[in-house]
């Protein structure tokens, strides 16, 4: 399919540019600090977005980890079996996956209990009446009642991650050599690939609605920075190390022109 092949071509151009992998970290911190202002000055109208059951947050991003992990794990196995065929070194790059999961599930438990531990369980939104009997949100909310606690938005947090761990994992594309893979493996790759860009592009967006409609200032921001986080201590600094998953494979500009 050419015209899947041009599509691709394209988007790793785009990624290939060292000014748009080194500054797309940096734009959801100011994602986060902008949308957090224009909320809070009332700036933005209501809209479809505005609203937590639109169909993007409710069948993409309450399952967003799972959407990521099911694109990215074939295309992962693909695109670096045109490096090696190896077992162990197929297996060390899937532990990226493990890793980030085990990061995820932390991350989110953490934000859980700090909510927990911070709240109070009231009869209504207006918060006038404390049910002591309740202490945790789960309970409070089964029984139909309002929690508020220090809410860490997982919503930034996740679709943060999500788009920078999907940024780094794809980068294999740019070296891949397509000429070891047979044609279905090969379009199959392109396809998952090109779905890893829309998903992407979905995740910043409701990035953006999270930030401009919901959750206070704080609660993005923490959100936000534990996801840049968690991205900067693997990609930056473990997996520059020998015991560690290690980053995705590249080739030099020579290898490549032998591949050619």
């Amino acid at each position: 399919m050419a015209a899947v092949d041009v599509i691709v071509d394209q988007l790793v151009s785009l990624w290939r540019k060292a000014g748009v992998r080194q500054r797309f970290p940096w734009m959801f911190l100011l994602f986060s600090v902008l949308g957090s202002a224009v909320k809070e000055l009332d700036f933005v109208p209501q809209t479809y977005f505005s609203g937590s059951r639109n169909m993007l947050n409710v069948y993409f991003v309450k399952v967003s980890w799972g959407w990521t992990l099911l694109l990215l794990t074939p295309f992962l196995l693909l695109s670096n079996a045109s490096f090696s065929r190896s077992v162990s070194f197929l297996g060390q790059r899937l532990l990226s996956l493990l890793v980030a999961t085990a990061m995820w599930f932390v991350c989110t438990e953490t934000f859980f209990y700090i909510e927990d531990v911070t709240g109070s369980c009231y009869e209504n939104h207006m918060m006038t009446a404390v049910n002591a009997e309740f202490v945790t949100k789960a309970a409070c909310r089964r029984a139909g009642f309002h929690w508020n606690g220090y809410d860490i938005s997982g919503h930034s947090f996740i679709l943060c991650y999500s788009s920078l761990f999907i940024m780094e994992e794809t980068a294999a594309m740019a070296s891949v050599n397509a000429a070891s893979l047979s044609s279905l493996p090969r379009l199959v790759m392109n396809l998952l690939y090109l779905a890893l860009n829309l998903i992407l592009v979905i995740w910043v967006w409701m990035f953006v609605c999270t930030s401009v409609y919901f959750h206070d200032p704080s609660h993005k921001l923490l959100g936000t920075l534990c996801g840049l986080l968690c991205w900067f201590l693997t990609y930056r600094v473990w997996y520059l190390k020998p015991l560690s998953p290690g980053l995705p494979p590249q080739r030099h500009s020579k290898d490549q022109k032998q591949h050619a």
